[in-house]
């Protein structure tokens, strides 16, 4: 069993979506979940609820973690509210994915995208690393996609995004070793939540060697694996959960 009992975990956009079966996840296993929000509290105050009333430990806390100042303050909040420091990090928050063609883009259309997927997980790690560091210890986990490998066409300012995350992840895996600090990078396929509403992944799953699309728990699994000790010589990897749809890519 992946356990992760006594570990504070922060979940970044943890209120929604996959952050919501993440945060839910972990706080099964035994981990204190910090639900982050931007937003949506009462999403948020939900989520954390469902957590309690499971058993687990769980806080809502809001902070917009594209902001330097807000990710410090958030940090500072976590040690308060929690009775320690962050053990395991997970860049999961996302803003609005429109899909454009190249003629529609425009250079702001890319920093949208940068300032969730490389800018906010850059703040995040810098404001977690000494107590990490401290420690000798902590993991880092950032939710990618499989658009890196697939390179889905008039999405290019998100594509573009989570294929940095790639290259940041295995500089990170390098550098952050010798501290005993894992960093990974977890890439899932097409799983239906809210931001989805009204698609219909029938024609996706068809191309799926497991012959269905994903779902929430699928990859929230995956992250508990690498949040826990059983994942501890694992580091730098890109690890794709989405039945085998990007085999042979």
């Amino acid at each position: 069993m992946n356990d992760v009992s006594g570990k504070i975990v922060l979940v970044t956009g943890g209120s929604r979506g996959l952050g919501k079966f993440i945060s839910e996840a972990l706080g099964k296993s035994g981990a204190t979940v910090i639900v982050n929000y931007a937003h949506n509290r009462t999403a948020a105050e939900k989520t954390a609820q469902h957590i309690q009333q499971e058993g687990g430990r769980a806080f809502a806390i809001q902070a917009d973690v594209t902001e330097e100042a807000a990710v410090r303050e958030m940090v500072e909040k976590i040690e308060l509210t929690a009775g320690g420091s962050v053990d395991v990090l997970v860049n999961n928050a996302t803003g609005p994915q429109p899909e454009l063609s190249i003629e529609e883009s425009s250079w702001q259309d890319y920093m949208d995208q940068l300032e969730f997927f490389v800018k906010a997980p850059l703040l995040l790690t810098k404001a977690v690393l000494p107590a990490m560091k401290k420690r000798k210890k902590g993991r880092i986990i950032t939710i990618g996609s499989e658009v890196i490998q697939l390179g889905n066409p008039n999405f290019s300012n998100y594509v573009t995004a989570k294929s940095a995350q790639l290259g940041m992840t295995r500089s990170w895996a390098n550098e952050l070793g010798p501290h005993g600090i894992t960093v990974n990078l977890v890439n899932p396929g097409f799983i239906p939540v809210e931001r989805h509403e009204g698609i219909d992944p029938g024609n996706y799953a068809k191309g799926v060697p497991l012959g269905r699309v994903g779902k929430g728990e699928d990859i929230a699994n995956a992250v508990v694996f690498l949040a826990s000790e059983e994942s501890r010589f694992i580091t730098g990897q890109s690890i794709s959960v989405n039945g085998g749809n990007t085999l042979g890519i």
